[in-house]
């Protein structure tokens, strides 16, 4: 009976992220969100949380960004942004749609509710209501310092890759909320540091 709901559990997990592939075709939602699912199960299974609200939430959290104009995109987040209440627009927007996605796989109703609360304030909250919020929020942040976050972030952010390095060196002691999230986002810095300088390094001169 157990592996009968798992089984049944993952094929709507699956669903949901057919259901939600459409809107995440802008922002590099689509590379965001897949990297942030394999962060948010790895932080769920260190920190004990709940997949089957961490998984939708996850997929889930960024849907609302295709319902902001791409021109006015990067005036809602980053080092540069100017104009915040668009990034709660891609919030309010991302509620609507994850309850109309999630209705639609027939997800549990007590489930849902939690799901949505974490989208409602996943970027604009600064606390965390739970802990499978401090995991979503948490793996939503750690993208940045993968390597294809780093370099997506730099480009976007007109930035060199030492001033982004910088930014996330900065923020490491205060964007998370876990101490596993925080030793994951500090083994990848290094590892984006370390390649820098390999890239820097001069190439040695091969003999004759």
């Amino acid at each position: 009976m157990r592996a009968h709901v798992k089984k049944n559990m993952k094929a709507r997990i699956r669903e949901i992220l057919e259901l939600a592939e459409p809107f995440l075709n802008t922002r590099k939602n689509d590379i965001h969100t897949r990297i942030s699912i394999n962060l948010a199960f790895q932080l769920a299974r260190i920190e004990n949380g709940d997949l089957d609200i961490v998984f939708p939430a996850i997929i889930l959290h960024d849907v609302g960004w295709k319902k902001v104009p791409e021109e006015l995109q990067l005036k809602a987040f980053g080092p540069n942004a100017s104009s915040p209440e668009l990034n709660r627009t891609h919030e309010l927007e991302g509620v609507k749609i994850a309850k109309e996605i999630l209705s639609k796989v027939s997800y549990d109703p007590y489930k849902t509710s939690e799901i949505i609360e974490i989208i409602d304030g996943h970027d604009s909250r600064k606390t965390a209501i739970s802990l499978n919020d401090s995991i979503v929020k948490d793996a939503d942040k750690l993208w940045r310092y993968s390597k294809e976050g780093f370099f997506i972030d730099t480009k976007r952010f007109g930035e060199t890759p030492e001033e982004g390095l910088g930014r996330l060196r900065t923020n490491l002691d205060t964007w998370f909320f876990t101490n596993s999230a925080r030793a994951l986002a500090e083994k990848e810095l290094t590892q984006r540091e370390k390649e820098l300088k390999e890239e820097e390094r001069p190439n040695p001169i091969r003999g004759h």
